[in-house]
């Protein structure tokens, strides 16, 4: 009658065991590399998806006009800015992101925004939005009780909804063609109604035709902010037969997100003032 070993049964039990393991660590690894890749809330800032989403090249599109004004977009991310040397670069107006969400507020929005406006820019404010956080009318008002609102001085430019890739998830934010259309108008009925100002889209083609079914409504009433890192703008969100701003790059000098205002500086004057 043989011997019964039970330390063979457990050894193979182990080993089966560890094989098990090691699989499963393969399986859960990407998802928990991209989880770590993922900012914290309130860190999304105005393109940081167009290279990953679009590189940076681009068909030819629209033509622009002749004379193009040099502008900027800044966030957190940058810090206290040298406004003086922005300017004596050439830099005449700037945009600095305000809030995201209902939750988070730029904690250099002061300098950066005042900061602009005391070397001669014309600036605005931008808000990232999250449209699966809270309500389009939640997050203007949010943006307007924060540094978003608008005043006739000459030096303020509209607001702008940043409306791009997810930096937190799905980039559509979970919501369907039609119901990411319902949000942002929204958004931009609340923003109007509070400003009398019709808020500038900032967004990418691409993310445009996958997440609102490339909705042609709003091309009528709301200035385009497109961004594409390239040298030709390339194709336009349908209902826009022009842009008023090209963010072209992510790596200009000083800061690094550099824009083209589709006109002359008299151009974003009359935008400033409505």
């Amino acid at each position: 009658m043989p011997v019964r070993r039970p330390g063979v049964r457990r050894s193979r039990f182990t080993a089966a065991g560890v094989l098990l393991a090691a699989l499963s660590l393969l399986v859960t690894l990407p998802s928990a590399a991209h989880a770590a890749d993922r900012p914290e809330r309130g860190e999304a800032y105005m393109g940081m998806g167009v290279i990953e989403h679009d590189g940076q090249s681009g068909a030819p599109g629209v033509s622009p006009l002749a004379e193009q004004t040099e502008g900027l977009d800044v966030s957190s991310h940058q810090g206290n800015v040298d406004w003086g040397a922005l300017w004596n670069s050439g830099v005449k107006w700037s945009y600095v992101k305000a809030t995201e969400g209902t939750y988070y507020r730029n904690e250099y929005f002061s300098q950066q925004y005042t900061g602009s406006y005391n070397v001669g820019m014309i600036r605005g404010s931008y808000h990232f939005a999250t449209p699966n956080t809270t309500s389009g009318a939640a997050q203007a008002n949010f943006f307007v009780d924060n540094g978003g609102g608008w005043s006739r001085d000459g030096k303020t430019l509209p607001g702008v909804l940043d409306i791009e890739w997810n930096p937190y998830g799905d980039q559509c934010y979970g919501l369907s063609q039609s119901a990411m259309v319902n949000w942002i108008r929204d958004f931009t009925n609340t923003y109007k109604a509070r400003t009398g100002r019709d808020a500038v889209i900032y967004t990418a083609t691409s993310w445009w035709t996958a997440c609102t079914g490339n909705y042609a409504g709003f091309g009528s009433t709301n200035p385009l902010w497109v961004a594409r890192y390239a040298s030709s703008v390339g194709t336009l969100p349908a209902g826009w037969g022009f842009y008023t701003i090209w963010q072209y790059t992510s790596t200009g000098p000083i800061v690094g997100d550099h824009n083209h205002f589709n006109g002359a500086y008299d151009r974003v004057q009359a935008l400033a003032n409505g």
